[in-house]
């Protein structure tokens, strides 16, 4: 039996529904994403757990408490699963961003795994404290299923590396909406994504929700 990781982003925000950059404020969810941790616990309260892991962030510790409270389980919190810093971004509009920093704008937009924003972390940096949880959940679970609670930004990455794609795409080649799961099956011949942008766990509403 492999080990099969499950990549939960946390529920609504404000700045998932406004857009704006959102990486170490610590924001609560908005009473649909506390719904949407909900529908995800009822959905999977069933299935056998080996652990959890999160992001030390509000929006990602309440979504994954549902499920814990349901199953007697703690989370090991881990900041190497906290979302990239946005510096400077954080909490403005992208049109704001590209008119207050639009030369260091169009870069990051061009390769955001090698450009940070004003005084935030590459792409590469998040990868690396990221896949040090990685290695140490492979480490410790060698069979079973593994919960990891993270953000937007994080996840794709973490899924960058785990199937060969190259960082500075990250924004483009991986999708992660609010409270959707994708799912990694550790496999003899290496990783091998089940699923991805899963949110089939939510209620019709909250699933028809926009939100970034």
């Amino acid at each position: 039996m492999s080990v099969t990781l499950y990549f939960l982003r946390h529920g609504e925000t404000q700045s998932s529904q406004s857009g704006s950059f959102c990486g170490m404020l610590d924001l609560d969810l908005t009473p649909e994403g506390h719904q949407m941790a909900a529908d995800f616990a009822a959905a999977y309260r069933e299935q056998t757990w080996e652990a959890v892991y999160g992001s030390p962030l509000r929006r990602a510790r309440d979504t994954a408490q549902p499920l814990c409270d349901a199953l007697g389980l703690t989370v090991a919190r881990r900041d190497g699963l906290m979302e990239i810093a946005y510096g400077a971004w954080e909490g403005m509009t992208q049109e704001d961003v590209n008119r207050q920093f639009h030369d260091d704008y169009v870069r990051w937009l061009a390769d955001p795994g090698w450009n940070a924003p004003n005084g935030g972390e590459r792409g590469v940096d998040v990868a690396r404290r990221a896949d040090a949880v990685l290695d140490e959940i492979l480490r410790t679970h060698h069979a079973g299923n593994v919960l990891v609670v993270s953000h937007k930004a994080t996840i794709r990455i973490m899924l960058c590396s785990l199937l060969g794609i190259d960082f500075g795409r990250y924004r483009d080649r991986i999708d992660a909406p609010v409270a959707s799961l994708a799912v990694v099956e550790m496999t003899d011949r290496g990783p091998l994504l089940r699923r991805l942008a899963d949110r089939a766990h939510l209620r019709d509403a909250l699933r028809a929700r926009a939100g970034t």
